[in-house]
């Protein structure tokens, strides 16, 4: 079974446990960096805030079965 992963700062992805998404708090860029780079196998599905979107976007290239989707500001 895939697995969906929120990363961004704290505040933003607090919540997302309780709907069964793992949370991945990365409060500056090289720690949205470092959560993406060690994105286990298995996950299908990254929602990232706005901020850890901006801090990706050059490394967010396409992979096999990982989609992703940035939250609205």
């Amino acid at each position: 079974m895939s697995r969906i992963v929120a990363i961004g700062e704290s505040e933003r992805i607090r919540g997302f446990p309780f709907a069964g998404v793992s949370a991945i708090a990365a409060g500056d860029s090289e720690a949205a960096r470092a959560a993406w780079r060690g994105l286990p196998a298995d996950v299908a599905l990254v929602i990232l805030t706005p901020a850890a979107h901006a801090a990706l976007e050059p490394e967010l290239e396409p992979r096999d079965g990982l989609l992703w989707a940035v939250m609205p500001k």
